[in-house]
Formats: structure tokens, sequence, C-alpha cells
């Protein structure tokens, strides 16, 4: 049965691909009130989000705030959860661990427990690096093994099993949902692609880990978005689904096509000592989410990626 849209909750919802997922709430007829929590850390910004909008009701909070979390809940008469509240950044997650630790696993158990006390429905917002790294031409399905291989993707397998756990002990409604790399407008500048834009408008260099040759599967935030709604809507109770878009670049061939959309020279490009235990390739089989949510990548990644490398030197410049 199709769960109950009318007044979502969304953690996380000022950073990047949590602000794509408000934008697209509101554009459903049927919800009446968003509701954004957000600790607003340094990869949060209330310029993503449309203040103006009535439906709208921005709190500043961490989701680790027992209270403050079970507190939203009841005074909105929230109907569900979507989970988006993460610190994300695999660098920092090896220099300062304890931060992902606190958001990622406590932060996450917080909202899981906090919605099986008010029985509403929850969505995990996940990744496809739990998995860790897969040889061409294998593609993760949601049985594979998980084998996170950075801090950040050990915190969100650890919240990932959490809430597996809460399916098999309590019977609670969630679902899971792990996602492939992201790309998009308003994305914070530590990432890769809009890192790479700042440096170009620059003339500074692009720093590119090792040879450059790991593989990623690029996604469209909207795309996500979409399979996020898609998921809480329709995904069988205690389901994972993995979203891709099956359009995978090796990060040197994504810093080309980049430079070549700024008319920047590839002599912009260095090649620096590689992050310690960078995973080679992700891959994600999607086909689970395609059959059972009828979701599919609607972005064409040609035409969509030059225009989210000029919309980001825009921003940028």
């Amino acid at each position: 049965m199709p769960r109950d849209l009318t007044r979502p909750l969304v953690t996380g919802g000022a950073g990047f691909i949590g602000s794509a997922l408000v934008r697209q709430l509101l554009g459903h007829p049927e919800v009446e009130r968003v509701v954004v929590l957000d600790k607003l850390t340094y990869a949060g910004s209330l310029a993503r989000l449309p203040l103006d909008e009535p439906r709208l009701e921005f709190v500043r909070g961490d989701i680790a705030d027992r209270e403050r979390v079970r507190g939203l809940l009841d005074l909105h008469a929230v109907t569900g959860v979507f989970n988006l509240a993460a610190e994300s950044h695999v660098d920092r997650s090896i220099e300062r661990p304890d931060d992902f630790i606190a958001t990622n696993i406590t932060g996450a158990f917080t909202v899981l427990d906090a919605c099986r006390a008010a029985g509403v429905r929850l969505l995990q917002c996940s990744t496809d690096e739990v998995y860790g790294a897969i040889d061409a031409p294998g593609r993760f399905t949601e049985d594979s093994p998980l084998r996170p291989s950075s801090p950040y993707s050990a915190s969100k397998t650890s919240a990932d099993l959490l809430c597996l756990a809460a399916v098999t002990t309590h019977g609670q409604d969630l679902v899971i949902t792990r996602g492939s790399n992201t790309y998009g407008p308003r994305q914070h500048p530590e990432k890769l692609i809009p890192r790479m834009v700042q440096c170009a408008l620059r003339d500074q260099p692009l720093p590119v880990y090792g040879d450059g040759l790991q593989v990623r599967d690029w996604m469209h935030v909207d795309d996500h978005a979409r399979g996020l709604i898609a998921a809480f809507l329709l995904g069988e109770a205690g389901g994972v689904y993995n979203l891709g878009a099956d359009c995978e670049r090796t990060n040197l061939d994504l810093v080309r096509e980049l430079l070549a959309i700024l008319g920047k020279p590839e002599s912009l490009i260095r090649h620096v000592t590689d992050r310690p235990g960078h995973d080679r390739r992700y891959a994600l089989d999607a086909g689970k989410a395609r059959r059972e949510l009828h979701w599919r990548p609607q972005a064409d990644f040609a035409r969509d990626f030059a225009h989210t490398v000029r919309q980001l030197a825009a921003e940028l410049a």
C-alpha cells in the first residue's frame, strides 16, 4: 500500500540532496507541509531552500537530539520521515571520524527510534559505498555483502544494519535506499565536480587522486530525489533499493569533460597522492527499483552534466 506523504519530515533538508528532495516533495499536490530539520553545519545552506514557500517549515537542530526529533514528529503530525542528515565527505571522515559516528550512527538511531515510537515510516538514505569496490563488469545488488572501506561508509553501513535489525526485531516500517554518486547544482565545493569547477575558474591545478581511473556511476540529483520519494511511497517494508543511473565515468574522464565545457586546458590536471583505501569502482544494479518502484533516471548525462557545470560556474564565480 502507498504510504502517507501529506506531512513529511526531511532531516538534512538544507543539504545538497536533501534540498532537491524538499523541492520535489513540494511539487506533490497531496503534500500539505514539509518540515525540514537541519543542523546547518558547513555543508548546509538555507539558500538552497524556497523559504518563501508557505508549506515549508524549517527547524534548526541536531538529529541526535532525541527530544527535538520526537517533539517535531508530534507537533507537526508528521506522516513519514526521510533521513538525509549525514556527514558525507570521505576525506573528512578519515581526518575526523568522530563527527561521522555522532551523526551517521547515533543520530540515525535517534531518528529510527523516534519513528518507531510515533508509528511512522522511515526512509533511510544510504550510499553505494557500503558495498565497497567491485571489478568490472560486476554490479552490486541489494543482497551483495557490505564491505565499507572508509569511516564514512562504515558509519552509513552501521546505520543500515541498525535499520535492518529494527525490521527483524520490531517489524518496523522502513525502507533503505543506496544511491550512486550524485551531481547537480547547489553542491558544496568540497565535492569532486564543484571543486574542479572552482579550481578551473581560478586557473588553479585540478587535483586528481592517483591515476584518476576510479570509476563512478553518476546520477542527477533530481533523479535521486524522485527515487527517494518512489521508495517511500511504494517500497516494501524492510526493503533495500539501489538507485543508480548506469552512467559510469572514470574520474579522469569526468574532469576532462568538465574542462572542455569550461574551455580550460587539460594541462591544469594534477595527479596527487591517492586517498587511503580509495575504492576503485562502484556500480549498482538498480533493476529492483525499476521493477518495484517504477522508477528510472530521466536525466541525459551529456546534456545535464554540461548544464550542471555551467550552473556551478555561475554559483562559484
